[in-house]
């Protein structure tokens, strides 16, 4: 119901035979073009505020450019950069179009190594300055690198301050920046290391840029430059002279998957656009592993070689319960059980009552998890009219039997999305009155009075749409109670690794904690969790640790869910309101992979994460108490 944003998605290619091969074999030089365009619009999920690509052309004389970009703002910019980029090539004639010698000499983006990258802000850091990839230019061809990434660093503040230490000046306080000038000065030095090397040998003029770029170890560059950062990420990257690289964080939090056949090698966010857009199976796509790197060398050799030590891996869950396509096999599978496991609590909060129960999905992306609910409500009722059967004996008559087998579980499209709201009515009560008809309901779907309206959704963070929207909307269907269920567990901890939930006063089960603490005269948890948090300033963030988890102890899940409910109900709402939230256990039955759920346990997988909900918890209190 609540668009996540998520920080952001990545595509890489390398083309392993010259440009003719492509034009021989598939009609267009353009191929490696065209497949980026593909990867890119099919994680058009991942980022709409911007997009951007870069290309490398391997062979170029000096004085001709060999690296290109383009980048653009807008959930259309991957068709604008994309149309930017043809632009060169629409008035050619055919014969030159076709030529791939020719555009291989002439053309800019006629290369063999490209990048491309969707960007969702989740810093609040906007403008064309921040969409990826960035590039550090050079005159040495080896120096030059374009980076991107899917990521968010929680250490900033320290690499900053080391790195401007040693003398360096980076152009922005903003993590891109910094990684860009970390892996620039370590590929300086590389470069350098490899320079003194080449003259030590007698080499002179060109033969030295071509030891160069024949003997740079970008493992090296990567292992030295990535030592310090915490947090989730999947960074890539461009050299001037064709290496490319992908480095995956040491915990797995963020995604990678790549394949490689004798013509193409591809790295993306996500499985299934690799596989649709090259139409290959999913048992040919391997992972790339956490803390391990993906390694292409200018003469296409491929490799990984594992840069960081791996930890425990904590693979973000929110990738499988919402951000990733649910066309991914596992996927599918996985958010199917999501609603599955559902079915106990549900049916506690209808009583049973399945015959006078109607069950819906709002927002799309809760479809499968819906499917998978509904499946495990035909088991159920299978069960029911199993038991019932028996219970008539060995000579039930054709009435008693017709009457269990009619039996079934009604499903409705109840509830429809009509309306954007647009940013530009800003005065509160006019935004408020147009919010609440965001969605639209499908009269008749219900006995009013009568039935109880079970809506599943992937996830509840804030519940602002809930409460200005959702739940008026479908009371006016008249059904004797609402049971809003989500497929994942109440989200209570801000998220630093790259999703857009970082403060604490959004989290609408934190905000229950903090009523039911007040209600019941417990206002020493919170004076104590501070006081606890407030201590910590100034430790080294690997012995902090998490004191906003008191804030949840003394009360049981229902009884957060409970006063959600009293929070988020609209006055004047006639049926009765219940939220079901899933289990962290069945989350973790469900996606047993990805343990990665900080977000819901409060367990972070790095110290930086820990420091951040520190700074955060004591921010919120400083404030709700005027400090």
């Amino acid at each position: 119901m609540e668009q996540l944003k998520h920080e952001c998605g990545v595509a890489m290619i390398r083309l392993l035979k010259p440009l003719e091969y492509y034009e021989k074999k598939y009609g267009t030089w353009m191929y490696g073009l065209n497949k980026l365009y593909l990867l890119m619009e099919k994680q058009h999920n991942r980022g709409q505020e911007g997009a951007g690509l870069a290309c490398v052309k391997l062979e170029s004389s000096p004085g001709e450019e060999y690296m290109f970009r383009e980048r653009a703002m807008g959930s259309g910019a991957i068709t604008e950069i994309f149309e930017t980029v043809q632009a060169n090539f629409k008035d050619l004639p055919p014969e030159q179009l076709h030529d791939s010698e020719y555009a291989k000499r002439v053309l800019p983006f006629a290369g063999e190594v490209y990048m491309g990258h969707l960007r969702y802000s989740t810093t609040g850091k906007s403008g064309i300055s921040y969409v990826h990839p960035f590039l550090r230019r050079n005159n040495w061809r080896a120096k030059n690198l374009a980076l991107c990434g899917n990521f968010n660093m929680t250490n900033v503040d320290e690499i900053f301050a080391r790195i401007t230490a040693i003398g360096q000046h980076p152009r922005k306080y903003a993590d891109t920046y910094i990684m860009l000038e970390q892996v620039g000065h370590r590929l300086d030095r590389e470069v350098e290391r490899l320079f003194n090397q080449a003259e030590a040998d007698g080499l002179t003029g060109m033969e030295v840029t071509h030891y160069i770029e024949e003997h740079i170890e970008l493992a090296n560059v990567l292992r030295t430059s990535s030592r310090e950062w915490d947090g989730g990420y999947v960074i890539c990257g461009l050299t001037g002279s064709g290496e490319t690289f992908a480095i995956r964080d040491p915990w797995g939090i963020r995604s990678a998957f790549w394949y490689q056949d004798d013509e193409i090698a591809v790295l993306a966010s996500e499985r299934p656009v690799i596989q649709t857009a090259l139409n290959v199976p999913a048992e040919e796509i391997k992972e790339l592993l956490p803390g391990q790197a993906l390694l292409i060398s200018k003469e296409g050799k491929l490799r990984t070689s594992q840069i960081n030590k791996a930890q425990e891996k904590r693979a973000c869950s929110f990738e499988r319960i919402y951000f990733s396509r649910g066309s991914d096999v596992d996927i599918y599978k996985e958010r199917k059980l999501l609603g599955e496991k559902l079915v106990p609590n549900i049916l506690k909060a209808i009583n049973d009552d399945i015959d006078h129960t109607v069950f819906s999905f709002i927002p799309n992306t809760a479809e499968v998890a819906f499917y998978g609910m509904l499946q495990g409500f035909d088991d159920y009722l299978n069960e029911e009219k199993v038991q019932q059967i028996a219970g008539l004996g060995h000579s039930p008559n054709m009435e008693e039997l017709e009457t269990i087998l009619s039996r079934r579980i009604r499903s409705e499209k109840v509830a429809i999305k009509d309306i954007k709201l647009r940013t530009f009515i800003a005065e509160g009560n006019s935004r408020n009155d147009l919010a609440a008809h965001v969605y639209d309901v499908t009269y008749g779907s219900l006995v009013p009075g009568v039935d109880n309206l079970v809506v599943i959704d992937d996830s509840i963070v804030r519940g602002t749409t809930l409460r200005q929207s959702i739940i008026g909307i479908l009371d006016r269907l008249g059904p004797k109670k609402i049971v809003i269920v989500s497929s994942s567990p109440q989200v209570r901890y801000p998220d630093y690794y790259g999703i857009d939930m970082a403060r604490m006063s959004e989290f609408i089960a934190f905000k229950a904690a903090i009523e039911l603490l007040k209600e019941r005269e417990m206002r020493d948890i919170i004076a104590s969790a501070y006081r606890k948090s407030k201590d910590q300033v100034g430790l080294p963030k690997e012995q902090m640790v998490n004191y906003v988890k008191e804030i949840y102890a003394p009360f049981t899940d229902e009884e957060i869910s409970a006063k959600m409910v009293e929070l988020l109900t609209p006055q004047g709402t006639k049926a009765k309101v219940e939220i079901v939230y899933q289990p962290l256990q069945g989350l973790h039955e469900a996606c047993p992979k990805h343990m990665g759920d900080w977000y819901f346990s409060g367990d972070y997988p790095t110290p930086g994460g820990v420091k951040m909900l520190n700074k955060a918890f004591i921010n919120y209190i400083e404030q709700m108490y005027q400090f």
